[in-house]
């Protein structure tokens, strides 16, 4: 009798605790079981370029607060090459920010983000990441390539923003009125200058020495019509200049 009523008080006892339990665990007591987050049919849909199911399949990954750090970055990149293959750069640039505030070691995609501020006209940026990139793999050799090129690139810039406004010849030296009116006048100057650097390229290239003597009097004697014409009655000195910048490069710009 002692035996079968320990039997029962035993089963009421086991039967309190599992309904205790259940409700513990329905209340927040003790930690529910973590969904881990698929990030599989994001990767599989960029990969294909299927911006539709990508859509939808890197957002549920995305916007998921659950999903584990290693794979959101692994969203974000996706999405975010694929935004850039269908030149959604904001987005793509959006997305690749945040890949890298969670993993700031990603020499790739600071080169991928680089390229993306190109395309936006941002140089400047553009150097800051492929120097990000080199500083973290200095073998990279796509961020090698693009910074040195933006590096000459900037170089350039930077050599034609000095001579901005300034023609070829010295200023306080000139005499003649027409120069004085290039001096004064910034678009002018720069005409000048481009009609000097394109007359000398084109005696440098020139095949032979008699071809270089040519395309010097070509020059001497153009000089010679812009400071004779200049102040006559209908004489376009902005005109003269241009017309003769566009035979030194050729139709094509040379």
């Amino acid at each position: 009798m002692r035996s079968q009523n320990l039997i029962r008080l035993s089963g009421a006892v086991a039967l309190c605790a599992l309904s205790l339990g259940a409700a513990h665990a329905a209340t927040g007591g003790e930690p529910a079981a973590v969904v881990q987050v698929d990030v599989a049919p994001c990767l599989a849909a960029a990969a294909a370029d299927d911006m539709d199911k990508a859509g939808s399949a890197c957002a549920s990954v995305i916007d998921n607060e659950k999903t584990a750090k290693a794979d959101l970055v692994k969203a974000l990149v996706a999405r975010g090459a694929l935004y850039a293959r269908h030149d959604q750069v904001d987005r793509a640039i959006a997305d690749d920010s945040r890949a890298l505030q969670l993993d700031p070691t990603l020499a790739d995609l600071f080169n991928a983000r680089g390229e993306l501020w190109l395309k936006k006209g941002d140089k400047p940026k553009a150097v800051q990441d492929f120097g990000a990139a080199l500083k973290i793999d200095p073998n990279h050799e796509k961020a090698k390539a693009n910074h040195k090129a933006m590096a000459r690139e900037l170089e350039r810039i930077g050599a034609q923003m000095a001579v901005a406004g300034k023609p070829s010849f010295n200023c306080r030296s000139a005499a003649r009125a027409v120069e004085k009116a290039i001096c004064a006048n910034r678009e002018l100057a720069d005409l000048d200058r481009e009609i000097f650097a394109s007359n000398a390229r084109a005696i440098r290239e020139a095949r032979n020495p008699a071809e270089a003597r040519a395309l010097q009097r070509e020059q001497d004697e153009f000089i010679v019509r812009r400071n004779a014409g200049y102040g006559r009655s209908g004489y376009d000195l902005k005109k003269a200049m241009q017309d003769r910048l566009q035979r030194l490069n050729g139709v094509d710009g040379y």
